[in-house]
């Protein structure tokens, strides 16, 4: 019988959710959570010999230390394949279970299969690698991700030929492979052409990336009357970091007030990006994000306004997706609090 090493986090694990998001890497013999599902859909051709376990922020703010743990956890079992999750939406979740699934399959050159949510970050970092079954935004999907994820589990686990994204499940990876047609070229072209002016479905054999163009706003016609804000990807947070903004992947931003402040110190905010040397944006966060020098501007009648409130969340690793949300979300926000022009740092 195939043997198969199963990995979920702490959440599913029953361990708990936020407050044990720290848990360190381990192991339990058998299938925990959804594993018991998964496990009574592999027909008796494989089993789950053990689950890791390993919360959510442990992994992603200890990645290399993790990935070693859980990699020496693994070796132990001798598996033929292994699976991660399924994450569906958790930004976090689904990282972790891309980045050790790559790890594994590195490392031990065998099999390795996750599942989440078209739009989890762990999507745009590890589909080209990694065969992701797709599935709903939360556990409401678990009943059919399951299922998915057990059959293309055998398939890749016997060395079985995968078919295309949408006979196996999952998300498209941007791999080509060449094959031979019945038909030619200009005759498909046609048909195809044909099913787009009758307004029929049609797949085309090459699918073009898809590009935002913005189209840039006019300039502020009067800055010495303007509301100016500040967001920034840069990761400037209050001391402690109070809303756990993570170091990479980030799920979230933050929201803070600098009213009342005419600038900002290391005593008062620090980074929370992992992406860069933090040493010059702790000794002086105006570096990232500069309330000093707008402060001044303000003063001088160089703008009307400086904006009460400051954006902020961590660009290292984010998914596309996640990027999109947050700054729809924050632009509708400072819309509606009359602001008239942003700007936007990095790092």
């Amino acid at each position: 019988m195939l043997k198969i090493v199963h990995y979920i986090n702490q959440f599913y694990a029953g361990i708990g959710g936020e407050e044990k998001a720290d848990h360190k890497p381990e192991v339990r013999e058998g299938f925990v959570g959804p594993g018991m599902g998964l496990n009574g859909l592999l027909k008796g051709e494989a089993e789950i010999v053990a689950t890791i376990i390993c919360g959510d922020s442990y992994f992603n703010e200890n990645m290399d230390e993790a990935k070693e743990e859980i990699l020496n956890l693994i070796k132990g079992y001798n598996p033929d394949l292994f699976i991660a999750g399924p994450a569906f939406n958790a930004g976090r979740y689904g990282v972790a279970c891309g980045a050790i699934a790559m790890e594994v399959q590195e490392k031990l050159n065998i099999p390795v299969l996750t599942a989440m949510y078209t739009e989890n970050p762990g999507v745009d970092l590890y589909k080209k690698g990694l065969y992701i079954v797709e599935t709903r935004n939360s556990a409401v999907g678990m009943r059919t991700a399951l299922p998915a994820m057990a059959k293309l589990a055998l398939k890749l686990a016997k060395g079985e030929e995968i078919l295309s994204p949408a006979e196996e499940g999952y998300i498209e990876r941007g791999i080509r492979r060449n094959f031979f047609a019945t038909e030619r070229g200009s005759k498909r072209a046609v048909n195809m052409l044909v099913k787009k002016l009758q307004g029929e479905e049609f797949n085309t054999e090459f699918k073009m990336p898809v590009f935002d163009r913005v189209e840039a706003n006019p300039p502020v016609k009067d800055l010495a009357h303007a509301k100016i804000a500040i967001v920034t990807s840069g990761g400037i947070v209050p001391k402690g970091n109070p809303e756990h903004i993570e170091s990479s992947s980030a799920s979230k931003y933050g929201e803070y007030s600098i009213e009342g402040l005419e600038t900002i110190t290391y005593e008062t905010h620090e980074t929370a990006h992992g992406g860069y040397d933090p040493t010059y944006a702790n000794d002086d966060p105006n570096r990232v994000i500069p309330v000093d020098v707008l402060r001044q501007m303000e003063k001088e009648g160089k703008i009307g306004s400086l904006f009460n409130l400051f954006y902020t969340t961590v660009g290292n690793g984010t998914a596309v997706a996640s990027s999109k949300k947050f700054g729809a979300e924050i632009g509708e926000k400072l819309k509606n609090a009359g602001v008239d022009a942003v700007i936007l740092t990095s790092t």
